[in-house]
């Protein structure tokens, strides 16, 4: 079997997933559809792509599952005109989901070698309106905003306050809150005047957010 056979089986079942879960509009779906999942991964992990499990990447990191992943999108409620802050680039791959469905993405990654590598494949693929930046992500990028979508794919052990201004009115933004060692809540925070009301939408186990930029890569 071909990894092009393999994509179309991994992408089918995870369509049947999706749909069981009531989760995935048409658009977002076929934004994955169009983003070569396969060139975002590790050789040696590539045949395993659309599975739903956490696969890992360059410099000690992990991309996360594909259905985590579809559930935060989902969750996000991308529309055309959003401008969208992620923090916790990875590969690259839910950036470039993001940018075929909203009017600009910043994604901003500790790591400088998973910066670079990213840049590459956006380029590749020709999605210009993806502006990956190596930085400190922890507090957002408050020059940047405001903006209408913001996701974060490390935990905050406490909710993200300082995040609310950073938002435009009505606003979403979806974060893991809790613990860094033990299990954490996949939160929707949508703004509401000048708090947030929040919506759990699932258990989730991912790194806490780190301050700073790696030092070596």
């Amino acid at each position: 079997m071909t990894g092009n056979d393999i994509d179309r089986e991994g992408f089918a079942a995870l369509l049947l997933r999706a749909r069981s879960a009531g989760i995935g509009t048409p658009a977002l779906i076929a934004a994955l559809e169009a983003t070569p999942r396969r060139s975002f991964i590790p050789g040696q992990w590539q045949d395993a792509a659309w599975l739903n499990q956490m696969l890992p990447i360059p410099c000690g990191e992990a991309i996360e599952g594909v259905d985590l992943q579809l559930l935060a999108l989902s969750a996000l409620q991308l529309e055309p005109n959003c401008r969208v802050l992620e923090i916790g680039t990875g590969t690259g791959f839910t950036a470039a989901v993001m940018a075929r469905l909203a009017t600009r993405v910043l994604t901003i990654e500790r790591f400088k070698t998973l910066v670079s590598e990213a840049t590459l494949r956006m380029e590749t693929l020709g999605l210009n309106n993806v502006l990956i930046r190596h930085g400190d992500g922890s507090g957002g990028a408050p020059s940047e905003g405001p903006f209408d979508r913001i996701i974060v794919w490390a935990a905050f052990d406490s909710l993200p306050r300082g995040f609310v201004d950073q938002l435009t009115t009505g606003g979403v933004m979806i974060a893991p809150i809790g613990p860094g060692d033990d299990v954490q809540k996949l939160a929707r925070l949508s703004k509401i005047g000048s708090r947030f009301e929040r919506e759990d939408i699932a258990d989730v186990r991912l790194q806490p957010i780190m301050k700073g930029m790696a030092a070596a890569l």
